[in-house]
């Protein structure tokens, strides 16, 4: 991968001599106006013979009438300026100025909320992925590696912050750009373990034989159909100071052709995204580390490749999950369920404050929501968290319920419950849900007994852009929910 770097200054921005210097136009009834610092009032004066309108994604290369930078840019801050459309319009203009080397912005930043949103944006705009290009590398335009915010709102922590998180996102992005040909179940693993080298986290990983052994029945009789077994990754970070323990449950399947419930063709591309929720859970993880967050986290990646074999799942076949409950399943091709599910019941079994997983999950979340929101369910309180967390961050997410009618149509005649109601066209995204609810562990006993707060978050559409890039992200995958959750790391870390 390629990733810009973002660094502050306090020096004047007229005086900065980068390749391009981004100036701002906010979209107005009369027309739009200057976003810019002192020095570059007369470039207002070009906009209506260039055609600057201020709206989003809209960017305009000017000649350097003033100043000491090679080409002046302005960027379009959409109708308001807010830390969002800062951070949106900031990553937008590094994402669309490719073939440069430096870039530096010049926009009167308020306060410290602006200005780190204008860090972040930068550096998640500055995402490349070349790893596969051969013959076309030399010809590919990539962003400016050096970027330059001109403020005097922030400080080396600001931006060394905004790398941090551009990296948790970028290393999601990386891991799911792989071709499935190179990342599978065992070299998912490495790559965690990679990754992790150097900060204050442990990892575990269970092989095929370990997962039988210890009972996880989910995830080794999806991973049982492939030659390339499955596992289980545990990333525990645990500071001396932490007082609250979240645990984040990913799904992980490298590549799902449905088992023996096939996919047709059109629907089997792109499945190498089925493993984005794993991705998200370890980089979330690693950035709490990074960041020195003072609150427990425990990512659990559970990892398969979903493939139809003479050793593969059956419909009809019945696996015991961690836990002892049995599933009986009825569709091999809704196999994430099944190994989130002995995720669940793992991250459950350590008594944690609160479960969040992640997962593409279902088809039906992209029916219902497109594919810029994320689905959020679960209990009451904690999805309020993961809501207003998702709304600060700018990530789009939508709470969605699930009905306890739902619950019968997963009835089982031979076992406890069963993965699909086979028939069944409606509310596919709750029922997946009410799936897993099944599987969330309590604290206490008897009387005294609580379930665990959970949330389930379902970024089938959401963790893919298709089409024209938006802000600072281009076509590919999002790394979506890695702000969200980091930022509600942050929360449970003052509690």
């Amino acid at each position: 991968m390629t990733v810009s770097r973002v660094s502050v200054s306090a020096q004047p921005s007229i005086e900065s001599t980068a390749d391009v210097i981004v100036i701002g136009a906010v979209q107005g009834k009369d027309g739009p106006t200057l976003f810019a610092d002192p020095g570059f009032e007369e470039i207002a004066a070009q906009f209506a013979a260039v055609a600057v309108s201020g709206t989003k994604d809209q960017l305009v290369r000017l000649a350097p009438v003033v100043g000491a930078a090679k080409t002046i840019a302005v960027i379009g801050l959409g109708s308001v300026v807010t830390p969002e459309s800062l951070r949106y319009a900031a990553g937008s203009a590094v994402r669309q100025l490719t073939g440069v080397d430096t870039v530096a912005f010049a926009l009167p930043l308020a306060d410290a909320d602006q200005a780190a949103a204008v860090l972040e944006g930068a550096a998640l705009g500055g995402y490349s992925f070349t790893t596969y290009r051969k013959a076309s590398l030399a010809a590919t335009k990539l962003p400016a590696t050096d970027i330059t915010v001109h403020t005097d709102e922030a400080d080396e922590d600001a931006s060394d912050r905004a790398g941090i998180v551009a990296d948790a996102v970028s290393l999601v992005k990386d891991l799911v750009n792989m071709p499935p040909l190179d990342l599978y179940p065992e070299s998912l693993a490495d790559l965690a373990a990679s990754a992790a080298e150097g900060l204050p986290v442990t990892l575990t990983v269970w092989d095929e034989d370990q997962l039988v052994a210890d009972g996880f029945g989910g995830i080794a009789g999806v991973g049982q159909g492939s030659t390339r077994p499955p596992r289980l990754v545990k990333v525990s970070y645990d500071p001396i100071e932490a007082t609250q323990h979240l645990a984040l449950v990913g799904k992980g399947i490298t590549f799902d052709t449905g088992g023996l419930s096939l996919k047709p063709p059109a629907s089997m591309v792109g499945m190498k995204y089925d493993m984005t929720g794993a991705a998200t859970v370890l980089a979330v993880t690693l950035a709490a580390a990074r960041l020195r967050l003072p609150v427990r986290l425990t990512a659990w990646l559970c990892i398969a490749e979903n493939m139809p074999s003479g050793s593969a799942i059956r419909p009809n076949d019945v696996l015991t999950m961690r836990g002892g409950r049995t599933v009986e399943v009825l569709n091999t091709d809704a196999e994430g369920r099944l190994v989130l599910a002995d995720g669940l019941v793992a991250a459950g079994e350590e008594n944690p404050d609160a479960i969040i997983d992640v997962a593409t999950l279902t088809g039906a979340a992209i029916v219902a929501l497109g594919t810029r929101y994320s689905a959020v369910l679960g209990n009451d309180g904690l999805v309020a968290q993961v809501l207003a967390a998702s709304k600060a961050e700018g990530e789009l997410a939508w709470p969605m319920p699930m009905p306890e009618e739902l619950r019968a149509l997963l009835n089982s005649d031979v076992a406890d419950i069963a993965n699909a109601k086979i028939g069944n066209t409606g509310g596919g995204m709750l029922l997946a849900a009410v799936f897993l609810n099944e599987f969330i562990g309590s604290t206490g006993e008897g009387a005294e007994a609580t379930t665990i707060p959970w949330a389930h978050l379902d970024i089938a559409g959401s963790a893919q852009l298709v089409g024209g890039g938006l802000g600072f992200t281009a076509p590919g995958p999002t790394g979506v929910t890695v702000r969200t959750l980091l930022r509600l790391a942050e929360e449970f870390s003052r509690k």
